[in-house]
């Protein structure tokens, strides 16, 4: 989602070098989306990501008001924690299709339909527990692993049309989301890193902006932690 958050903090970062930004996220804060893209002068489109219809409306919506665009940003997740003995099956489904399955619908429709420009950027965002694990969140865990192995797969296939695909594997951030996390978890999470606190969305916003830009052109199939070297996971 782009009205809140890191998403809201990716879309200021682009726009502040120069980019024309469009955010998307769901109805009940269409509010908040519209305020964040008119502050920037940029679009918006109201909609679920993992509805079927969803790629066409992206694209409809691409294709009417910009032609195409440069650079894919797939950020929306959730969280639905449970120890997996405990899982309800649609708690499964519903977050490994939000991070995993309905962007890679949603790309593969861009890039069918010619959405893409040549030279452009698909980047993704994971999490540390996407390569390392995490008690109580095999659901997001797998997600955001599926996550790395789809760009990775996906770099070589775009690579033809100089296009990159990249991941970004934040640690412990300081969001909205994990504001459900009781105090202690999240106070243990600030200081599982080097640097004894929290990574801020703007962190993991100016590693997109890098790997938007023409600086990481020959940086593709990668994955970046942006974690300041978390105990757990990639370092």
């Amino acid at each position: 989602g782009a009205s809140r958050g890191l998403g809201a903090a990716d879309l200021r970062t682009l726009a502040r070098d120069g980019a024309t930004v469009i955010g998307l996220d769901v109805p009940p804060l269409e509010a908040d989306l519209k305020a964040v893209t008119e502050e920037l002068g940029g679009g918006y489109i109201v909609g679920d990501i993992t509805s079927p219809d969803a790629p066409k409306l992206i694209g409809d919506y691409i294709r009417a008001n910009y032609g195409a665009v440069d650079i894919v940003v797939h950020n929306a997740g959730i969280t639905r924690d449970k120890r997996l003995r405990n899982m309800k099956a649609e708690n499964w489904q519903l977050v490994v299709d939000i991070s995993v399955g309905a962007p890679q619908r949603i790309t593969d429709y861009l890039l069918e339909q010619n959405l893409i420009n040549d030279g452009g950027r698909i980047i993704g965002i994971a999490s540390i527990a996407g390569i390392a694990g995490n008690n109580g969140q095999t659901n997001y865990a797998s997600a955001k692993a599926g996550v790395i192995g789809w760009i990775q797969s996906l770099a070589d296939r775009v690579s033809d049309r100089g296009i990159t695909a990249n991941v970004i594997a934040p640690g412990f951030m300081e969001t909205e989301m994990v504001k459900t996390i009781p105090l202690g978890i999240r106070e243990a999470g600030r200081r599982m890193n080097s640097m004894s606190q929290g990574g801020l969305p703007v962190d993991v916003a100016e590693a997109i902006t890098w790997l938007s830009g023409p600086g990481a052109a020959a940086v593709s199939g990668n994955v970046v932690g942006v974690n300041g070297q978390m105990l757990i996971g990639a370092s």
